[in-house]
């Protein structure tokens, strides 16, 4: 009698059990997806940039000789638009318009061989009516120094024009190269640096159109032209 008692108690043990089980409901953890941030890759960028045209040249004729330096120098606003493929790689567009008159400075020395004795000189004034424009399209190899800060240079393809009252005296296509650096303010803005050699040229010359007290000669002149600029910025990631 006493094993039977035991064995309803027990069943009606199992059967509460198994009743309060079926109230169980299985409930499956609820995973929390977080969109990762994409970056676009795509940037835009202003800076000042100081423009710096030189031109080093040696001449001379049956009366002198004289070697010398001229230079003309520009306030510029720089417009750059690119796109950053990946941290050691980007492509990237520039567009340069100068500002304010430019100033320039003429200097050299030279020897008479009539003897005469050398010579020296030195000039400088400004141009209200010059005006400096160019643009380029460039490859831009990278290096992260640090998750912040980027070395970099600059190769590419652009043109340079140099106007006096809107007439070209220059207007050149031809390779340029740069080196910079830029650092990271936060994830969107960053501010640079850099240098790029827009034109290099050298070119000689013949003139025969008079000499000294309007007597006949025959003058040999080169001249060594360059164009460079120096860009300091900020940039806006995308």
């Amino acid at each position: 009698m006493k094993k039977f008692t035991y064995s309803v108690a027990a069943l009606v043990a199992m059967s509460t059990i198994s009743n309060a089980g079926g109230d169980i409901v299985a409930v499956e953890p609820v995973a929390e997806i977080i969109a990762p941030v994409v970056d676009s890759g795509f940037y835009v960028g202003i800076a000042y940039s100081a423009v710096n045209f030189s031109s080093d040249y040696d001449g001379e004729n049956i009366n002198d000789s004289w070697t010398g330096e001229y230079t003309e120098d520009y306030d510029s606003i720089m417009l750059q638009v690119g796109y950053k493929i990946n941290k050691y790689f980007a492509v990237e567009g520039r567009y340069w318009d100068s500002y304010g008159d430019a100033e320039w400075v003429n200097e050299g020395n030279g020897a008479n061989h009539s003897g005469e004795g050398s010579f020296t000189w030195k000039e400088s004034g400004t141009y209200s009516d010059a005006e400096f424009t160019a643009w380029g399209l460039y490859v831009k190899p990278m290096y992260p120094v640090t998750e912040a800060f980027d070395v970099y240079a600059l190769l590419g393809y652009g043109n340079n024009t140099l106007s006096y009252d809107g007439v070209d005296e220059l207007d050149e296509n031809g390779f340029q190269w740069g080196i910079g650096a830029s650092y990271d303010l936060t994830d969107n803005f960053a501010l640079f640096a850099d240098y790029v050699r827009m034109h290099a040229d050298e070119t000689s010359s013949t003139d025969s159109t008079g000499g000294r007290n309007g007597s006949a000669w025959t003058g040999d002149i080169i001249n060594d032209d360059t164009i460079y600029t120096l860009n300091f910025g900020v940039t806006y990631k995308f």
